[in-house]
């Protein structure tokens, strides 16, 4: 059975009273609804913005600014690959190349069988393991494609 936008918002104006006392708490609030339901539902931001006295505007702002909020849900595992020069000196690009191909998709994309999302990220300070990638939350350095493949059983 598929949730309802209407239901969606009650979970969204939950969370919003849970958090509205911390200073700040649009982030928090922000982090805690893509926690609950794996992206941040469009319906989602008039909610909070209405919550927080905030325009829809204010709110979408912050939430597409940070590359960490989804619109959609990712796939099942989530890689990242540092794009930053260290990592981009030691062979990033020509990986990233390679993961794009193996999987079919572009950065940002996520597989036809929602298994595996493939993000771009600038910088996970492991500039001396570079290149280096996040496998579902986990850093790891020095990576090849087959270490990453692997890792999501691709």
């Amino acid at each position: 059975m598929s949730e309802t936008t209407e239901d969606q918002n009650v979970r969204v104006a939950a969370i919003c009273d849970q958090l509205i006392t911390l200073e700040g708490p649009l982030l928090p609030i922000l982090h805690e609804v893509q926690e609950e339901f794996g992206y941040i539902p469009d319906g989602a931001l008039q909610t909070i913005a209405k919550k927080l006295n905030l325009s829809r505007a204010e709110v979408h702002g912050v939430a597409s600014f940070y590359h960490d909020f989804r619109e959609e849900k990712a796939g099942k595992h989530v890689i990242k690959i540092c794009r930053a020069e260290a990592c981009q000196a030691m062979g990033a690009d020509a990986l990233g190349d390679q993961i794009r191909r193996h999987l079919k998709v572009d950065w940002s994309q996520t597989t036809a069988d929602r298994k595996i999302t493939l993000e771009p990220v600038f910088c996970l300070g492991l500039c001396a393991c570079a290149p280096a990638a996040m496998i579902d939350g986990k850093v790891v350095g020095r990576v090849n494609a087959d270490r990453i493949l692997e890792k999501v059983g691709s």
